[in-house]
């Protein structure tokens, strides 16, 4: 279900890849979900080629209805896969501008803090991510790692609870220009980084 803060991280997103001037870039979303990201990147990016993943074939059939609306409507194409992060579009290693996500980011013991239309409605691969939260955003590290070209850029949503422990992430594996962003609401809500 996208929220206001996704609105932050697609904005980021859009303004990067302007800033970088980059000429049909390529474009991936991973834990796409219902295809927020992917299509709002696919729009406001002019040129791009956009690759969503996602894990859950639940939430990719709902992905799938969204993307068939907006074909109808005459949208740019989003090429949608099923799979897991850590296999994700191995055919394209090393040939990617920006990977964006928004992974599951609660921690086990968190559970009692998202709001409850979150709990009650989101299913839980949707939502919990290991004992810190970061489990899915270390995996997204690493497949971006992977799919981005040198000098490609990086953008994570996580909790407003991880503004250290997230850019930690990618600080660790030595990635360059590691920064975490405010939401609109002045909270801490996503990682942003470049592949040396």
């Amino acid at each position: 279900v996208p929220r206001p803060e996704t609105e932050s991280v697609v904005q980021w997103a859009v303004d990067a890849i302007a800033a970088e001037g980059w000429d049909a870039p390529l474009l991936a979303d991973l834990c796409t979900g219902s295809g927020t990201i992917a299509f709002a990147l696919a729009n406001e990016v002019k040129g791009a080629t956009v690759h969503a993943v996602e894990r859950d074939p639940g939430a990719l059939a709902w992905t799938r209805r969204n993307a068939a609306k907006r074909v109808e409507a005459g949208d740019p194409e989003v090429h949608l896969h099923l799979g897991s992060v850590e296999e994700s579009l191995l055919d394209l290693d090393g040939q990617f501008d920006l990977v964006a996500s928004n992974p599951p980011y609660v921690a086990t013991h968190e559970a009692h803090l998202p709001d409850p239309e979150v709990v009650d409605h989101d299913p839980e691969i949707a939502l919990f991510a290991g004992e810190d939260g970061l489990d899915v955003i270390r995996l997204v590290e690493q497949a971006a790692r992977r799919l981005l070209k040198p000098g490609g850029l990086v953008v994570v949503e996580h909790s407003d609870r991880q503004g250290q422990t997230a850019p930690a992430v990618f600080e660790q594996a030595g990635w360059a220009e590691v920064a975490d962003h405010q939401d609109l609401t002045g909270r801490d809500r996503y990682v942003t980084a470049r592949k040396p």
